[in-house]
């Protein structure tokens, strides 16, 4: 005579990939934004920066290259972080802008000195801000 099968339950166990915390309790990770004229990146990480959580650009969004620079397109790599930290548990961010400043050269006329024209140059200006922005 066959023994009989006997089915196993096996218990399934949810995996958490974010850190353990009370209800509540804010997280906060770091959202670095690089705005160029070219293309938008945007890069989450931990407080300690050197954690990476999420990181897309604008030309992940696009198939063409001209397109990666918009803001329609900024807003959908936005939208990807943010569900990305929403599954690790990340309910605040501090936000790192990037951007570069550069004044425009007159051509043609006569030209003031750079330093009475405005600001210098191809300068990139990085503006911390300390807002935690609830998710």
């Amino acid at each position: 005579m066959a023994s009989k099968k006997v089915k196993v339950v096996k218990e399934e166990s949810t995996v958490s990939l974010g850190p353990q915390v009370a209800e509540g309790e804010f997280v906060f990770g770091v959202a670095h934004i690089f705005a160029s004229f070219n293309d938008t990146f945007v890069h989450v990480t931990d407080l300690s920066r050197k954690e990476t959580i999420s990181r897309v650009t604008g030309g992940m969004k696009v198939k063409a290259d001209r397109d990666g620079s918009s803001p329609d397109v900024a807003t959908l790599a936005a939208l990807d972080v943010v569900t990305r930290c929403r599954e690790i548990a990340i309910n605040a961010l501090h936000s790192a802008l990037r951007a570069l400043d550069v004044t425009s050269v007159p051509t043609d006329s006569t030209r003031r000195k750079s330093a009475r024209r405005g600001r210098r140059l191809g300068r990139a200006y990085i503006f911390y801000l300390r807002l935690c922005l609830r998710m």
